[in-house]
């Protein structure tokens, strides 16, 4: 296969020059007065601050028993070669901006722009996808988003994120949306909670409502668990499975519900490991969890068995709560009352059950 190689440094004329009088013991003033032209102009063209014309070219071929080509090829590479580097230098300051204001890697990587070699070509994915006119504009997102105290996830990641959801989003056709309507089947979204197989009901019951539900992996550095806004008149709902648990899954999809039903404006990035920055969130986490466990009844479960929870005496409370075991788990371990690493064969994984949702 034939390739074009790029020397990385070609010498000027001036440097032949340079040379070709050192040989001969000639000063800069002996070929100026050789060829009859000022000191000055020689000076230049061994410098590079001058370029040697065709008439040049003859006198220098004249001079030192060369030819004219010989000083006229060797000016044209050197300005092709300055011509390429500036070109190239361009380039490399268009990527670097492009890289400035989203993780290139990884949206090529998850397929949501493509690979390209022309840096016209990639600008303009990058435009598309972020829905900007050209690299002037900064994509910005005005979002109520935390973070644990020990990470911080990087703002281009985040942009970069909920983009994807919304692009998906509006890919979808849902019915028109009523928050009384939402409320109202909460029931019926959280009867899929018993079983894992019925949580692939989920994505069509909310469509029927008025509810974009997207699936949309993480990026690295953001450490998002879900978020909820709205496009248009419709509110988005988005889980990224970070935790692929039936537990995680649940809350957060109660979480971001909670978001819409107690009418929170604005767009919201959840991430489960930081939730109580805020009333709204802390309101919002309440009802989530009165949602999957009547809080009276899940007080009366935990006297009754005097902090001492066998993996029979959960599935027996999960099953008369209509709740997967995972879920109840799920919430003994975040109260603490269960170590992390017990029973955790309960929960069980549902991006197999989601796959075909899941942007992948």
């Amino acid at each position: 296969m034939s390739q074009n190689l790029v020397p990385a440094r070609v010498p000027t004329p001036g440097k032949i020059l340079s040379r070709e009088l050192e040989a001969r013991g000639w000063t800069q003033k002996d070929l100026a007065e050789i060829m009859s032209r000022p000191v000055q102009t020689i000076n230049e063209i061994i410098r590079g601050s001058k370029q040697i014309t065709p008439e040049t070219a003859i006198e220098l071929s004249q001079a030192l028993g060369t030819s004219a080509e010989f000083w006229t090829n060797l000016e044209a590479k050197y300005r092709l070669h300055l011509a390429l580097k500036e070109k190239k230098e361009q380039d490399i300051a268009r990527k670097s901006r492009l890289y400035t204001i989203a993780p290139i890697s990884e949206l090529i990587k998850n397929g949501w722009i493509q690979s390209a070699d022309s840096i016209n070509e990639l600008e303009h994915q990058v435009c598309n996808f972020f829905g900007i006119s050209s690299l002037d504009e900064t994509p910005k997102l005005d979002v109520n988003f935390r973070c644990s105290e020990h990470r911080e996830p990087e703002e281009t990641s985040r942009i970069a994120w909920v983009k994807r959801v919304e692009n998906l989003a509006k890919q979808q056709n849902v019915a028109n949306f009523e928050r009384t309507k939402l409320e109202a089947a909460i029931p019926e979204i959280l009867a899929c909670a018993e079983q894992i197989e019925s949580i692939v009901r989920i994505p069509k019951l909310l469509a029927d409502l008025g509810v974009h539900f997207i699936f949309v992996p993480h990026l690295s550095k953001t450490y998002l668990d879900g978020a909820a806004f709205y496009l248009n008149s419709n509110p988005v709902i988005a889980l990224t499975l970070r935790y692929d648990r039936i537990d995680s899954f649940w809350f957060t999809l109660m979480h971001e519900l909670a978001h819409i039903v107690l009418g929170h404006q604005g767009a919201y990035l959840d991430n489960l490991d930081a939730l109580e920055e805020n009333d709204e969130e802390r309101e919002a986490n309440q009802k989530a969890a009165d949602w999957l466990i009547h809080p009276q009844i899940l007080n009366e479960f935990i006297v009754r068995s005097k902090k001492l929870f066998s993996r029979k005496a959960i599935e027996e409370f999960a099953l008369d709560q209509q709740r997967h075991p995972g879920i109840i788990l799920g919430r003994l371990h975040y109260d603490k009352l269960v170590p992390h690493k017990n029973l955790r064969t309960l929960l069980v994984k549902v991006s197999p059950i989601l796959n075909t949702w899941i942007d992948n």
